[in-house]
């Protein structure tokens, strides 16, 4: 949104910014979701790129975008004035639009938000606050195990800022600059709270992403620009220790605070807002709190000093590596396709949630009657899957995720639809098709529900791929570009080639018991070499089935399913 898109609208609702610093109506809380997704949108990659595995799956920003392009387009066309009405359907094209497991909690984030403001007319300080806590209060019971450490930890600290905040002023623009700063801090916080973040050298991005949407609205509020910027597009940051999202050319973090009397802080906000990146002056006359990034500290430092006594002064090298990301990559679509399998509407759908062509031919040829395509880093929304729920005739419905990352989403669909639905909640594509081999349609729903999840617990799931980035993550060490492996999910080897890898990792799971090893080989591996690594793995477990499978997924070389 650029400064002429501001004035148009402006113009247009009659409401000023200056009006919204006490009040938002339901047209100036549109242009506040307007800016926060623009501002999103510019930090998209970096958001991405803060990935704890360096698997080619870093998608949370793409997925935090495309939930609140949803929410947008949901209130874009409408006429409404009511805060609490507008606040309503946006949160309703979050929820149907929410992708991934950041995409739902986000989602959760604006159902909170709006069912605090519901049928109010405009929104206040003390509105605000309350809606900052049923936020954060319904994001937590949208989690069945809350993990701190994560943007639920972000969404509380922004809950607990507003109502400190609220008790000092009721000026909107104030307030949201101290639940910025809150947020900001709690994203900092998020490796110490989580050990696998502090590991990897990332904050959380999902809290990074929720700092960035209230980042965007407060920079609305303030006038200033949250359009495209080429420099943002082209630069990411993985983060190391207490670095939140640092710009090239601004080496250190400074904050500090300075006591003194009569201090003006929309002065001392324009001064250091000159000198660097990322500037945050909030307070009051005795009282100014100041966060910047700046080449040289000395700076601010000094002229912090000049204005009265200064406090908990912090200077932090923020170590700010960089890569290449592409902000808007194409997002794939997600479409469902329905199978030719026949199913009675008195007996039991499955919608299953498929990365691949191949891998989708093998889970309706087992029966399920939608197929809905995703995986990693194209997660369908709640409502994709939403969609192939009511396109079967069948009044009961399994849903098989595939996917750890797409469990939340399709959760949503159980009080979205009136069909009785069920979440057996595969989290590989292995998983789903082992839960398919244990449907009974002769069984009742319960039964096969429960039959299915046990099915899950026989296999052992191992995926081949690249690593994006160094890393070290669960004391295994990674270079870019390095053939690395996952057994169920988790980073176990690394190495120079595809067939070394799978073996060592085949060696690695468990499989004594085991009598079947299926290579499901991607779109990038040629049916030749997968019948190569097919003999090299038959020499080593002569007693095992081995079949090869065309998957044709993305990213991943081999998905292999041990059972």
């Amino acid at each position: 949104m650029t400064a002429e898109d501001m004035r148009s609208e402006q113009s247009r609702t009659g409401q000023s910014r200056a009006d919204a610093r006490y009040v938002v109506d339901g047209p100036g809380f549109k242009r506040l979701v307007k800016a926060s997704l623009g501002w999103l949108q510019q930090h998209q990659a970096a958001i991405n790129a803060l990935n704890v595995y360096p698997v080619p799956d870093g998608d949370t920003g793409t997925n935090m975008v495309l939930t609140m392009r949803s929410a947008w387009s949901e209130i874009a066309e409408s006429p409404e004035r009511n805060v609490g009405k507008v606040a309503r359907q946006m949160a309703h094209g979050a929820l149907m639009g929410a992708r991934g497991n950041s995409g739902v909690i986000l989602s959760q984030i604006w159902r909170g938000f709006a069912r605090s403001l519901d049928e109010k007319a405009v929104l206040r300080a003390e509105d605000l606050a309350d809606a900052c806590r049923e936020a954060s209060a319904t994001a937590y019971k949208g989690v069945v195990k809350p993990v701190e450490g994560t943007i639920l930890t972000v969404a509380k600290a922004v809950a607990d800022a507003a109502e400190d905040a609220v008790d000092r002023t009721d000026d909107l623009v104030r307030i949201l600059e101290r639940i910025v700063f809150a947020a900001h801090e709690a994203v900092l916080l998020t490796p110490s709270l989580l050990s696998v973040l502090e590991e990897a050298g990332v904050v959380d991005a999902g809290g990074q992403g929720l700092f960035i949407i209230l980042e965007g609205m407060l920079r609305y509020m303030r006038g200033e620009p949250v359009a495209e910027d080429a420099r943002l597009a082209d630069s990411v940051d993985l983060v190391s220790e207490r670095m939140p999202h640092a710009e090239v050319g601004y080496d250190y973090d400074v904050q500090f605070l300075v006591v003194g009397e009569s201090l003006d802080v929309d002065g001392i906000r324009e001064s250091i807002t000159e000198m660097g990146d990322c500037p945050l002056v909030v307070g009051d006359p005795t009282t100014v709190k100041v966060h910047v990034h700046v080449s040289d500290p000395g700076k601010p430092i000094s002229y912090g000093a000049s204005l009265g006594s200064l406090r908990d002064v912090v200077v932090e090298d923020m170590q700010a590596q960089y890569q290449d990301f592409i902000v808007d990559r194409p997002i794939a679509s997600t479409r469902v396709a329905s199978s030719s399998t026949t199913q009675e509407s008195d007996g039991i759908g499955v919608v299953a949630v498929v990365p691949g062509e191949g891998l989708a031919r093998v889970f309706q040829s087992l029966g399920v009657g939608a197929v809905v395509r995703g995986g990693q880093t194209m997660n369908p929304s709640t409502q994709d899957v939403l969609e192939a729920v009511e396109s079967l005739p069948t009044d009961q419905v399994v849903v098989l995720p595939n996917n750890s990352n797409v469990i939340m989403a399709a959760e949503q669909t159980r009080e979205l639809s009136d069909k009785q639905v069920e979440i057996v909640s595969s989290r590989f594509v292995p998983e789903g098709i082992a839960a398919l081999l244990a449907l009974n349609y002769q069984a009742d729903l319960e039964a096969n529900v429960e039959a299915m999840r046990r099915a899950m617990e026989d296999v052992e799931t191992v995926e081949i791929t690249l690593a994006t980035r160094s890393a070290t993550v669960n004391g295994v060490q990674v270079a870019g570009g390095e053939v690395i492996g996952l057994h169920n999910g988790e980073l176990a080897a690394s190495g120079d080639t595809i067939e070394g890898v799978t073996r060592q990792m085949l060696h690695e799971v468990d499989s004594e018991d085991s009598e079947i090893i299926t290579l499901y080989y991607g779109e990038d591996v040629t049916e030749e070499d997968a019948q190569k690594l097919a003999e090299l793995v038959r020499a080593d477990w002569p007693q095992m089935d081995i079949e090869v499978i065309a998957g044709g997924q993305p990213h991943y070389h081999y998905i292999v399913s041990v059972e």
